[in-house]
């Protein structure tokens, strides 16, 4: 059902200065997150992008300016990748936060971490997964199952949708790396995710072109797309396994 190319914005200038910028207006890129997001055009040359879907946040929108422009291609805004609401603790500096008692409990069981007057980790993860997964339907409906897509985000935001793919609870998911402009790619199939790649900042990606599909590969396609549909019907009010 779609591969899903997550893209971290490039380097901000929050980044360079160390302050947790969360949803604060004005924040754009600095001049190695301009040349990151340059590099993307070359980066992805070989893929056939077919869509685009990013944060509404300005460094998001800056991060996919030269990929699109290449492409004439436009991005649809989505509320749900939003950076976290990190509440109070937005515009405060890392060293500040580290002395908070909350920091340990973001580092170590972040499913039970809220921000003062912010969000908890847990509905960013339930609203990150959920509107990936409604964009890798849609785009699947509109450009077929191979179509590969971009979600320009943040990084707690991509690192709680790999965690998701990789079946890993959400207090694992600082063990995962996210850089900017890094690029981490998961295949939503209708059975289960694949993560391809994670925090990938500059390697082949020849290997993401989707290959043609042979007549016997399509059937046991359409077999197997048939088979997981009628585990799902029979399966009412199960769970989705999203925190």
């Amino acid at each position: 059902m779609t591969t899903v190319i997550l893209l971290r914005h490039g380097r901000s200038t929050a980044n360079v200065s160390g302050v947790l910028a969360g949803r604060s207006p004005g924040v754009g890129l600095d001049d190695t997150g301009r040349a990151q997001a340059e590099k993307l055009v070359d980066r992805l040359a070989q893929l056939p992008v077919a869509a685009a879907v990013r944060s509404p946040l300005q460094r998001c929108e800056e991060t996919l300016e030269p990929l699109l422009a290449a492409r004439g291609l436009s991005a649809v805004v989505e509320d749900d990748l939003a950076e976290v609401d990190y509440g109070d603790w937005t515009g405060k500096t890392l060293g500040e936060l580290g002395k908070e008692d909350l920091w340990k409990v973001v580092q170590a069981h972040p499913s039970a971490a809220v921000f003062p007057g912010g969000e908890g980790l847990a509905t960013v993860q339930h609203r990150s997964v959920a509107a990936i997964r409604r964009h890798a339907a849609r785009i699947a409906e509109e450009h077929g199952p191979k179509a590969i897509w971009v979600a320009c985000s943040h990084g707690d935001v991509i690192k709680s949708v790999i965690a998701d793919a990789l079946g890993l609870h959400l207090d694992s998911f600082q063990r995962i790396s996210v850089d900017p402009c890094s690029i981490s790619v998961i295949s939503y199939t209708p059975t289960r995710p694949f993560v391809v790649r994670v925090n990938d900042t500059g390697g082949d990606l020849a290997s993401l072109v989707p290959k043609p599909e042979s007549e016997e590969e399509k059937a046991d396609s359409e077999a197997a797309e048939g088979a997981a549909q009628e585990r799902s019907d029979a399966v009412v009010g199960g769970s989705t396994g999203v925190n």
